[in-house]
């Protein structure tokens, strides 16, 4: 399963009305930790695939959005579960941590 990169325009229907909980992943194409986190992103994914959604914003194609998010700091992830923020994280993180609060979502 790939992650889809998403618009504003999409953000209600992909994330606040999804039946499965989403990952929103807050990157820039000159965020180097944003980089070292898109690999692990694109592996949880397949591992997580039917139970949990991901998508990626791109703050620089969609800074409103990120604005209206609070988004200060990247790469930042949003766990959303029935149209709810969950949980934020910012920075590079390592897979078992994502896994441990991916495990906690579902």
């Amino acid at each position: 399963m790939s992650v889809a990169d998403i618009t504003e325009a999409q953000f209600a229907d992909e994330v606040l009305l999804s039946p499965v909980p989403v990952v929103v992943d807050y990157w820039a194409d000159w965020c180097s930790p944003c980089k070292q986190l898109s690999p692990i992103i694109d592996e949880l994914a397949r591992e997580y695939e039917g139970r949990v959604k991901f998508v990626k914003v791109d703050t620089s194609a969609e800074a409103g959005l990120a604005a209206q998010q609070g988004i200060l700091s990247l790469p930042t992830l949003q766990f959303y579960k029935a149209g709810r923020v969950e949980k934020s994280l910012s920075g590079g993180k390592s897979k078992n941590a994502l896994k441990k609060v991916l495990d906690e979502l579902i």
